[in-house]
């Protein structure tokens, strides 16, 4: 469970960094912009959308386990 969370962290990141590449890239030099920073960033959204719905079925399966704090304080 650790290295599919520390790989979702990655690809969350690396999506990350190549939507500020294509932001700061995109559209110079009399190019047109393209879409690649706003595909890069549904990217980051679905990466994200898919460590939650993991992180949920690791719990409810019982691979993971609550930390045991009091509900309520």
């Amino acid at each position: 469970m650790t290295y599919l969370v520390a790989l979702a962290f990655l690809a969350i990141l690396g999506s990350l960094a190549s939507a500020l590449f294509f932001m700061l890239k995109d559209g110079r030099n009399g190019k047109a912009k393209t879409n690649n920073m706003a595909r890069a960033l549904a990217f980051r959204v679905g990466f994200s959308i898919l460590l939650f719905i993991c992180i949920l079925l690791a719990w409810k399966l019982g691979y993971i386990q609550p930390t045991g704090i009091p509900v309520g304080r």
